[in-house]
């Protein structure tokens, strides 16, 4: 009897764990960034994991409330996280926050910086480890052939897929960044709102001369919804 219900119980946890698994495959995390401008949200790539773990992490403790979008860059990037960003006073040159850490880079050539992409921003270190809370956001520009060509020529050890070329000339990015920094995740709504943060007027540091703060949140929330909501197909 005693025996039996041991197996019972392990059976019982066993079928728990299994459900919760499946669970956790059948859902993933919906990233929401909110601006003056308005929101626009995001899914993190499994291909960066200890990137998409640190995000999530610091998104939690609401690290980035409150924060500026610090770097704008017409036709290139929006960039954001620097902690000394919350209280900066006006013109103050900022960047150089960090919050003491390294992430180590996750460079996978499957991801790579076409517009809307999410990244992570780095010093010049050799082995392009990405910044523990600074990040950008691609607005990139559309490139035909010739101009693709000589930006793909910028990261020599970079191959492409005609899919990837193609979005390139399409929807657009920034191609020279591709095997220099890690992509963890992809902005998959209102675009118009990296537009719109790339824009604003700037000074001589490229700091937005109108403040432009964010709040970012997360929810679990099914694939198929996040599917149905953003047309967004996830890669099984």
């Amino acid at each position: 009897m005693i025996s039996n219900k041991k197996t019972l119980l392990f059976l019982l946890a066993s079928f728990i764990s299994l459900q919760t698994f499946s669970q956790s495959k059948r859902k993933d995390y919906l990233v929401t960034f909110s601006t003056p401008f308005g929101e626009m949200h995001a899914i993190l790539h499994n291909e960066a994991p200890q990137h998409k773990k640190n995000f999530l992490k610091l998104v939690n403790k609401k690290f980035y409330d409150g924060l500026l979008f610090h770097r704008v860059i017409k036709s290139f990037m929006i960039q954001g996280g620097d902690p000394n960003s919350k209280k900066a006073k006006e013109g103050e040159l900022l960047g150089n926050g960090d919050v003491g850490y390294k992430v180590p880079a996750e460079i996978t050539p499957e991801l790579f910086h076409k517009k809307g992409a999410l990244a992570a921003a780095r010093d010049n270190n050799p082995e392009k480890a990405s910044s523990g809370c600074q990040y950008y956001i691609v607005q990139g520009q559309v490139w035909n052939d010739s101009s693709l060509t000589k930006q793909m020529a910028r990261s020599p050890l970079r191959t492409y897929t005609e899919e990837q070329k193609n979005v390139y000339k399409t929807i657009g990015g920034t191609p020279h960044l591709d095997g220099n920094y890690t992509v963890f995740g992809q902005v998959i709504d209102n675009l118009w709102v990296v537009d719109s943060v790339a824009n604003q007027a700037r000074d001589k540091n490229n700091r937005p001369l109108k403040d432009i703060p964010m709040k970012i949140t997360y929810k679990k929330m099914r694939k198929k919804k996040i599917t149905k909501l953003y047309a967004y197909s996830f890669e099984e």
